[in-house]
């Protein structure tokens, strides 16, 4: 079983996602959004959109080790780059970018992690692909394709440079 169509080419999944999320900034009147990709797939989808969007600022990264709700269980992965943001989000519009949202966790840290840095004005959810499966209350603002996967399915982000999407 291969991906859909929609979802064969992330280039231009990510394409048509910038022109809604420039679409979704008019309607709210965010002139001046801080772009926060969480590591490492929502980082790639950020400078993405962040080039087609031409905005200026460096783009936020967070790295959530820390903030997981199974890091008890599962200890700290090998790969803890830290995460960039300012010094304050105080009263900052941030928009929150993710290669897949599924049980709503990874989101759920994410804005955790946000918090410690200060009180954002707002945030809205942006993300590549969306398969369902939540056990928290999160959904995206925006969402470049949905997909219905059987049990046992993953889907994995590869990139930088192409991104793919491929299903394990």
């Amino acid at each position: 079983m291969g991906l859909p169509q929609a979802l064969q080419d992330c280039e231009k999944t990510c394409e048509q996602l910038g022109q809604r999320l420039q679409q979704l900034l008019q309607q709210h009147n965010i002139s001046n959004p801080l772009l926060v990709g969480i590591r490492t797939g929502g980082v790639w989808i950020a400078e993405r959109l962040q080039q087609q969007l031409q905005l200026q600022e460096t783009i936020g990264v967070l790295d959530i080790s820390f903030y997981r709700d199974d890091f008890t269980r599962h200890g700290l992965h090998p790969q803890v780059k830290g995460s960039q943001l300012p010094d304050s989000i105080e009263d900052r519009d941030i928009i929150l970018i993710d290669d897949v949202i599924m049980s709503g966790r990874t989101i759920r840290a994410a804005m955790n992690e946000l918090f410690d840095y200060g009180r954002p004005a707002s945030i809205k959810l942006v993300c590549l692909l969306d398969i369902g499966r939540r056990e928290l209350p999160v959904q995206p603002d925006l969402c470049g394709a949905t997909l219905d996967l059987s049990d046992g399915q993953l889907v994995k982000l590869s990139g930088p440079q192409p991104l793919t999407l491929s299903l394990a």
